[in-house]
């Protein structure tokens, strides 16, 4: 097939998902928000918080369900999250939670250089009342609170895995015609 006639046929999957995406989004918005307890976490200087008190002056907050500091994929997905964060929190609150302890997530997002705000859930219930914990451990992934009415509510979540629409790796590597080849996140490249 001609590159003209890849790229036409690529273009009309293009449209097609988009195309997905709006039948998504008007999903989403028509599910009915979960009423969720005010959970307690600990910021990365040690202050204890709750969650209704992340969302600052937003009415809206996104938190990242992250493994922790062991996982170079959790790594891949913050990193991204770092370049973009000026930009989402201009749109809403954003704040990083992990199983980690808050001494260990403050050396680890210094030596990444992130910018976004971190809190730890560790003793706590949240990742497993959100979806986020398994028999195996801790999970990757995204939920959206809104706070309405004096209540806090989630109102949509997703789960993050190796080639998700929430990281633009895989999405460039998609563009190489081998794709991304077995390649694998790492906390360090060679030089």
């Amino acid at each position: 097939m001609s590159y003209q006639d890849t790229a036409r046929k690529l273009a009309a999957y293009r449209s097609q998902i988009e195309e997905l995406r709006e039948k998504m989004r008007a999903a989403q918005a028509a599910a009915a928000p979960q009423p969720v307890e005010d959970y307690p976490f600990t910021r990365a200087d040690g202050e204890g918080v709750r969650l209704s008190g992340l969302f600052g002056d937003n009415d809206t907050l996104i938190v990242i369900h992250n493994m922790g500091r062991s996982c170079p994929y959790c790594t891949l997905w913050a990193d991204g999250f770092n370049g973009v964060y000026p930009h989402l929190s201009n749109r809403a609150a954003f704040v990083l939670s992990s199983p980690d302890k808050p001494e260990e997530q403050r050396r680890f997002a210094e030596s990444r250089s992130w910018k976004f705000p971190m809190v730890s859930h560790a003793g706590t219930t949240f990742a497993a009342d959100m979806g986020y914990r398994s028999d195996d451990g801790y999970l990757p992934g995204v939920s959206v609170f809104q706070r309405r009415d004096g209540k806090v509510l989630r109102v949509s979540d997703a789960a993050f895995s190796p080639g998700d629409d929430f990281c633009s790796v895989w999405h460039l590597f998609d563009l190489i015609p081998e794709g991304a080849a077995g390649w694998q996140p790492r906390f360090k490249y060679s030089p």
